[in-house]
């Protein structure tokens, strides 16, 4: 059975600079809820606690939009995101009191360990806990499981490969999660980004290597990209011969009539987002990126690429001003 998990109002706050409304977060949690989705993820896109001048200051709190959510729904998990280093104990327990059944704790692939307390912590206080290794691509196979199996000792229920950057194909997803499958007990997770198209292929190499839980987002919204596309991914894994038990027909109907009408600008593949999945950077340096590369006079392209040579991951954001800085430097000196 493969379980359709939905992220349009988590990861697609990224694309509207996380203003939904409690009242909007409602309609769509709904929306999916009558669908069939039975895991939804809420709150700022960053993760709870995120909401500040570093982040981007949310239209709401974490916890009214978890309860926005919850009221909306009558089946469906309402799920949110813990980064370790951004998110807290208390603000993961004050969700948990407004109605989040599930906690995504999310780190780097290669800190593994930084996840220990806030899944003891969770599993301790009755929430399931699923696990993401954030920008899977840095880390081969092998090396990847076994950081997968230090989230297995701690407790974790589903463990996923995360293509943060949207840098994986379809044969290097399903490697990943092959390897995972074979290194735990939990289920296996995906979470695609689409930067080089082909995040619906990607989540459906996973599920045919064994992942049971697999992400999207309604019209795709998220991070740079955006993510695989909820709707399109459910129809194609029907196609595929995968049942994830939602309403195709009425996910399409959420997707145009709730999520379209509330979208700043339509998901698509633009050179920022594209050279963030070919130089394998995460997905929320899009706007960052643009912003810094048109303050300092810079191609994005440039910027991006020496970002990737640098290796810069995740909460290395004071980088990208940095490397701009240092490269126009560099073409004045010239």
């Amino acid at each position: 059975m493969i379980t359709l998990v939905d992220t349009s109002l988590r990861d697609g706050m990224s694309s509207v600079s996380h203003q939904f409304t409690p009242e909007q977060v409602g309609a769509v949690a709904g929306g999916l809820d009558r669908a069939g989705v039975r895991v939804i993820e809420v709150a700022h896109g960053i993760g709870i606690g995120a909401s500040s001048i570093q982040y981007g200051f949310a239209a709401a709190t974490d916890v009214e939009y978890v309860r926005a959510a919850v009221a909306a729904v009558d089946r469906a998990d309402i799920a949110v995101l813990y980064v370790p280093g951004i998110s807290t104990l208390p603000a993961l327990d004050a969700v948990r009191d407004a109605g989040a059944s599930t906690v995504r704790v999310a780190t780097h692939c290669t800190e593994a360990d930084c996840a220990e307390q806030p899944i003891r912590h969770a599993r301790d206080h009755g929430m399931r806990v699923m696990s993401f290794l954030m920008m899977s691509h840095k880390l081969e196979p092998a090396a990847l499981a076994e950081q997968a199996a230090k989230l297995d000792s701690y407790g974790a229920q589903v463990i996923y490969v995360v293509d943060s950057a949207g840098a994986l194909v379809p044969g290097s997803a399903g490697a990943r999660v092959a390897a995972l499958r074979d290194a735990v007990q939990a289920d296996i997770g995906f979470h695609a980004h689409n930067n080089l198209g082909v995040g619906i292929g990607n989540a459906l190499a996973a599920v045919e290597n064994g992942a049971t839980y697999i992400d999207g987002s309604l019209r795709g919204l998220g991070a740079s990209a955006g993510n695989a596309q909820t709707e399109a991914l459910a129809a194609a894994l029907e196609r595929a011969g995968h049942h994830p038990g939602v309403d195709v027909l009425a996910l399409i109907e959420v997707a145009e009539h709730v999520i379209a009408p509330l979208m700043t600008e339509p998901q698509i593949i633009d050179e920022t987002a594209l050279l963030l999945g070919y130089a394998g950077l995460y997905s929320t340096f899009f706007h960052p990126a643009k912003r810094a590369a048109g303050k300092y006079g810079l191609p994005v392209r440039e910027l991006l690429l020496e970002l990737g040579r640098r290796e810069v991951i995740g909460g290395q954001e004071d980088m990208i001003i940095d490397v701009a800085a240092e490269l126009s430097s560099r073409e004045r000196s010239a």
